[in-house]
């Protein structure tokens, strides 16, 4: 009998997306603090990084609408023992709500835990701890992994005519984010039609600019036939441009070697706005990064209220945004993806 009520208890937590906190102690989907609003903490992977600036703004527009308190806390470099530090002084500090973007799919975990125990309501936006999805209970993220990877291939592919060595400048081995759309683009390498593409490196620039630049020249080096390289981060996509740049070996670059080497990723508009326009980089794409810290902090303080209880299938409102619904794992993909170029890159600003 006891094994039946331990497979019901199993099903149950993963239907609810998180593990419930310890008997006794008060769950994430009770009331807000004494003044009846959230203290609501956004914990990216580094300080300085343009693109969690544009999801800070997010959180920061959601919070003014709902009457919400925002604050963020960011560690100096993307390092997952930092994260899990913060969200202990978090804890110490009795916040409502702490959103993660992971930067590690599993080291997490006993902090967030603890973070649950001790009635917080526990997130990821941007970054999930893939494989470990018990441990929050529900995740805005970009748009879903399979259609960035593919995205990212079939766009670096028409600018290479679908031939020729290319390699990958990633983050941190242990992004989860990264780490799924580079699976995605493996598994997209499969298809006949791009049967003449070679993937021959992944590097790692660890979200920082100064390791990002030199990974980059290494590949250059490294594979004197390389026609191109995708950067699937903001802070490795904007420092290989201007050290593309610098180099001059871009398609139509002063001392480009035949067609040139095309540089593309997923970074902000605001970044790239000048690689594109001298024609360093042709075309990369991104989503709106403001969304999903804006849909995270409207959902919190649903969930957070008792009028939401994320679970696959689950539609719920996200203020300007819309209607959204949970997919598996209480995933909410609510975020498209964009492709800019010279045609149509002023017309973004973040």
């Amino acid at each position: 009998m006891w094994k039946a009520s331990l497979a019901i208890l199993a099903l149950a937590l993963l239907a609810g997306c998180q593990k419930p906190p310890d008997a006794g102690t008060p769950g994430p989907g009770g009331t807000a603090s004494k003044t009846g609003k959230l203290n609501i903490v956004f914990i990216p992977k580094s300080s300085g990084n343009a693109y969690f600036t544009d999801i800070e703004s997010g959180f920061q527009d959601a919070a003014k609408e709902s009457g919400d308190t925002y604050t963020t806390a960011a560690p100096s470099q993307a390092k997952a023992t930092d994260q899990v530090q913060l969200i202990k002084d978090q804890i110490q500090r009795k916040a409502d709500v702490i959103v993660v973007s992971a930067s590690s799919p599993d080291e997490l975990d006993p902090a967030l835990d603890e973070a649950a125990r001790s009635g917080i309501l526990v997130m990821t936006v941007d970054s999930d701890i893939t494989g470990n999805e018990s441990h929050r209970q529900a995740a805005i993220l970009q748009a879903a992994n399979d259609e960035v990877g593919k995205s990212q291939i079939e766009l670096l592919g028409k600018m290479i005519n679908y031939d020729g060595e290319f390699a990958i400048l990633s983050a941190t081995k242990d992004a989860p984010n990264q780490n799924a759309w580079i699976a995605a683009m493996q598994q997209t390498l499969k298809d006949p039609k791009y049967a003449k593409m070679k993937l021959v490196d992944i590097v790692y620039g660890d979200d920082d600019a100064a390791k990002s630049t030199t990974e980059f020249e290494a590949l250059v080096t490294n594979h004197p036939n390389l026609r191109g390289v995708i950067s699937p981060t903001s802070v490795g996509l904007a420092a290989a441009a201007g050290d593309l740049e610098r180099m001059g070996i871009y398609p139509g670059g002063p001392n480009a070697k035949g067609a040139g080497l095309v540089l593309t990723g997923l970074s902000t508009p605001n970044q790239m706005k000048e690689y594109v326009k001298k024609g360093v980089v042709q075309a990369f794409q991104l989503w709106r990064p403001h969304d999903m810290g804006y849909m995270a902090a409207m959902l919190a303080d649903q969930i957070k209220a008792g009028k939401v209880k994320p679970a696959e299938g689950v539609k719920f409102t996200a203020g300007s945004l819309g209607e959204q619904t949970f997919g598996k794992d209480c995933v909410v993909n609510g975020v498209k993806l964009i492709t800019f170029d010279k045609s149509d890159i002023d017309k973004y600003d973040f």
